[in-house]
């Protein structure tokens, strides 16, 4: 069952000109029209280059921004359509974990006030002493013990703080956390801790995740299901191991191929894709799909001007391009110049 579906989800942020009478010139279209959906007890891993859209979607379903259109539904309740004061209720059962955790936490506040802030805005504990035994209760399932109370964020290491982080979340019992790269300011083997770390939550609590990342492999290992974002928009969706073992869509044949294997031999033997060009504006993006500026398979007319609908090409796998199969099945070949193979030996 869907605990959260987005259907067809924009936001669009203004562009404003003008110093005395100020103007509306154009939009950035961070995310355009975007529709998924995350299975209770399940993890959703969202991956994409930076400036995709990723952030700004996650903000979006807990209105941290305003939706511009489109449907953000969390058990059948439409967010996009509550009030503030509603809003505010909901979000008790949806919380987010950001990607910094040192400018995530107010560095003014110790640990107990950073985590009793919370209970108290949504009246959770009778007294004081409620919410203290919550909060060290929290703290333990996290992995830090109750003398961090009355210290401060500087205080703590990089991963001690994303722990902060998740207990400030977890507090609140919530059904769905949105992870913003909750790892990828930490160091490797402190990125592996967190990572297991979320995963005995959810096993511990159900919770359900919606995990934003731009490191594949850091997704691969935490996801059920992923998806792919491009320019602001879904171009691939599927099981964590289908997505990696076949994936449809030119742009995460690319992406894939610039994960390194850990295979000397291998490595400098298999096909690398090449995307050239640079990302195009979101203010400005192309007609038609929105990767065919810099995709090596495309093809003309079709592709510069009609927009390919996220369709599902097998089950369970949905891909927004218009020659998926052909590109599966070897009928097209992309261009020369833009796949490396054979690379030479490094040194």
């Amino acid at each position: 069952m869907s605990v959260l579906e987005l259907e067809d989800l924009k936001v669009h942020f203004p562009i404003r000109s003008g110093v005395v009478f100020e103007r509306t010139v154009g939009y950035v279209h961070a995310v355009d029209g975007v529709s998924l959906s995350v299975e209770a007890g399940s993890t959703y891993g969202l991956v994409g280059e930076s400036g995709c859209g990723k952030t700004t979607l996650g903000r979006a379903v807990l209105r941290l921004v305003d939706i511009t259109s489109g449907h953000v539904r969390f058990e059948g309740t439409d967010l996009a359509e509550l009030s503030g004061e509603q809003m505010r209720r909901a979000r008790s059962r949806l919380q987010m974990v950001f990607q910094d955790p040192l400018g995530s936490l107010d560095p003014r506040q110790n640990v107990e006030s950073i985590l009793a802030e919370g209970l108290e805005v949504h009246g959770i504990g009778r007294s004081r002493a409620d919410r203290r035994a919550k909060i060290v209760d929290t703290l333990e399932r996290v992995g830090l013990a109750s003398n961090a109370l009355s210290r401060y964020p500087h205080e703590f290491s990089g991963g001690q703080r994303q722990r902060i982080g998740i207990a400030r979340a977890l507090v609140l019992e919530p059904d769905v956390i949105i992870c913003d790269e909750p790892v990828s300011a930490l160091d490797v083997s402190v990125q592996a801790q967190v990572l297991n770390l979320l995963e005995e939550l959810q096993s511990a609590f159900g919770l359900t995740y919606l995990v934003i990342a731009h490191d594949l492999a850091v997704v691969r290992h935490i996801s059920d299901v992923i998806g792919v974002m491009y320019l602001g928009g879904l171009v691939e969706e599927a099981g964590a191991d289908e997505l990696y073992t076949e994936p449809m869509h030119p742009y995460t044949k690319a992406l894939l191929s610039a994960v390194p294997i850990p295979d000397p031999v291998v490595e400098d033997a298999r096909e690398q894709i090449l995307i050239p060009g640079d990302l195009p504006s979101p203010s400005s993006p192309p007609s038609g799909c929105r990767f065919h500026t810099r995709c090596p398979w495309r093809q003309p007319e079709r592709c510069d001007t009609e927009r390919p609908e996220l369709r599902e090409v097998a089950p369970g796998h949905r891909v927004a391009c218009h020659y998926a199969e052909e590109i599966l099945a070897g009928e097209l070949r992309p261009r020369s110049a833009d796949v490396a193979s054979d690379t030479p030996p490094r040194a």
